[in-house]
């Protein structure tokens, strides 16, 4: 257990810069906002766009101006929220299959990241956007006593977004490098280590289901760079997405001293490689 609360530790230490650009770029932004709104240039209000429904398609429409926004919330493209590889915050316990051993075993997976948008210009919902992405992620062996560190994946790369009604688009370039755990080697001496990492080209193209209930994706990757050689360069890539009705509840509400809602979702993502 004393190792697993090291290399958590590490990873935490590790992780620590993603945070420190989001805090640069918060602040940088909301300097930026501030000035704006001294010199009594306000911009529009904010518009949601997460979801396509009656409302954002209006909205979609604007009043026909297009604005620039220095760092913005959120992206005219939608986090594909069922990718492991997504970069956001999440914690996972997952049952995992060797396909050559075919031994199974329950793995945690946790992540830290975020998309940093830089600059959009925008037309009410409808625009693009260019930003940053980072991310790590982590896997840990739930069966062993000190639940070993299995495997790290470090995530940084380049995204722009576009989005013109139903239609979204990302295309991004990234780097990512994968680091064994130490418990992972130390417990599977037949394990040698090897630097393993690339840089991939990647485009994925989203139709929102009117209404705002559902999404269809796909797209695919190509590796620029690769180490080792034998990695497969081409990525095939799709998924769906489903939401349910958002609730509340008062009690909750109450309880927490603050609005909450609930939304159920569920999210498949496929990857083939070859």
């Amino acid at each position: 257990m004393v190792w697993g609360l090291y290399k958590i530790r590490d990873i935490l230490v590790k992780v620590s810069w993603v945070w420190v650009v989001g805090v640069v770029l918060w602040v940088a932004g909301e300097s930026v906002a501030r000035a704006g709104e001294a010199e009594g240039e306000k911009g529009p209000p904010p518009v949601g766009c997460r979801y396509e429904t009656t409302t954002l398609a209006s909205a979609a429409e604007g009043s026909g101006s297009t604005v620039g926004i220095p760092f913005p919330d959120g992206d005219v493209f939608r986090p594909l929220f069922a990718d492991p590889k997504q970069p956001q915050t999440f914690a996972t316990l997952q049952a995992v299959r060797n396909r050559d051993s075919k031994i199974s075993a329950t793995v945690g997976s946790v992540g830290f990241g975020e998309n940093f948008g830089f600059y959009s210009r925008r037309q009410g919902c409808n625009g693009w956007q260019v930003g940053l992405l980072a991310g790590v992620f982590s896997q840990f062996d739930m069966n062993a006593p000190s639940t070993d560190l299995i495997n790290t994946d470090y995530v940084v790369g380049f995204p722009v977004s576009w989005r013109s009604g139903l239609f979204s688009t990302r295309v991004r370039l990234y780097h990512q490098s994968t680091h064994l755990g130490d418990e992972f080697v130390l417990h599977n001496p037949g394990v040698g280590r090897v630097n393993y990492s690339y840089e991939e080209g990647e485009a994925i193209l989203s139709l929102d289901v009117p209404g705002g209930w559902g999404r269809l994706y796909a797209g695919g990757g190509y590796l620029l760079h690769r180490e080792p050689a034998n990695l497969d360069r081409l990525k095939v890539q799709a998924g769906v997405e489903l939401r349910g009705p958002t609730w509340s509840s008062g009690p909750i509400e109450r309880f927490v001293s603050g609005p909450l809602v609930v939304t159920p979702v569920l999210g498949a993502d496929f990857k083939t490689f070859e």
